[in-house]
């Protein structure tokens, strides 16, 4: 398969490029320095030239907070760069495959979201990821959107880094929030998955995320753990952190395609220990 990655520089991005070549794939993986997906005109030259069978749209505004000060900018990216790849991609006769968010719901439910739930983003950042899924569905059939919720991996900055430096600084109390759940999902896992579709030729919105589910307080005590580093999480809300951005309650996402959850976050934590011990660090 002919794979073209955009935003391949990202945590995700590096995944996938990297799980493309263990398959076997002809992938061309470009970061943003070589392909800015907001410049229509370039993204239309370079797809053409390149060829792909399916794009992989990793390039994304990712910072939350950031989205609330500078909306347009992130919807440039979010939004008006996804837009552009899916339509790139409909010249060249390649499909898209689009990576969205958890952010798209309004995280009041208490079971899973599925994929035919309704969308409702209480944030700058939800908004822009829900115009960019309408950009990429509207264009073609055949595209797909992934939902994912909570990435971390080796290769960029993440919750379990943040939590390993702060350890490494000397840090034996960590105040963590209790009332926010979600799937910490393992890039690793997932670049897998989204290849897995890619490859299947199937369109409309996916949701990929690790399963099982817990407290970004709980996440912090098994990672920790994971690292055999002895810090204390104490408790705290999301009210007492008062961060720009409001963050969903629920970001637990579920399926209704039969067979398609990935491994347990657990499993994904594992994974990533092993590789950081391997020294597969950012």
């Amino acid at each position: 398969m002919r794979l073209m990655v955009t935003g391949a520089g990202g945590m995700l991005g590096r995944d996938v490029v990297a799980a493309a070549a263990l398959r076997g794939d002809e992938c061309v993986g470009l970061t943003r320095a070589q392909l800015d997906v907001t410049d229509g005109a370039a993204v239309t030259a370079t797809v053409r030239e390149a060829a792909p069978e399916v794009i992989i749209n990793c390039a994304a505004w990712t910072a939350v907070d950031g989205a609330e000060q500078d909306e347009v900018s992130a919807f440039a990216v979010n939004a008006h760069g996804a837009g552009n790849v899916a339509r790139a991609a409909v010249a060249a006769g390649a499909r898209a495959v689009q990576i969205s968010s958890d952010y798209v719901f309004d995280g009041t439910a208490t079971v899973p979201y599925l994929e035919s739930d309704r969308t409702a983003p209480q944030t700058a950042y939800g908004r822009t990821k829900l115009a960019g899924e309408h950009a990429v569905l509207a264009t073609s059939t055949v595209h797909a959107v992934v939902r994912s919720s909570w990435l971390f991996g080796v290769h960029g900055r993440n919750f379990v880094t943040t939590m390993l430096e702060q350890a490494d600084a000397g840090r034996r109390e960590i105040a963590v929030v209790t009332d926010q759940i979600g799937c910490p999902t393992f890039t690793g896992h997932l670049a897998t998955r989204v290849l897995e579709l890619a490859r299947s030729g199937r369109g409309g919105v996916f949701h990929a995320a690790a399963a099982g589910w817990c407290s970004w307080n709980e996440f912090a005590r098994e990672i920790f753990a994971a690292a055999g580093v002895e810090v204390v999480v104490t408790e705290t809300t999301s009210a007492e952190l008062a961060r720009p951005a409001q963050r969903p309650a629920w970001s637990v996402l579920g399926t209704e395609r039969s067979g398609e959850v990935l491994p347990p976050w657990r499993e994904g934590l594992a994974a990533y220990m092993a590789l950081a011990r391997n020294g597969s660090q950012p």
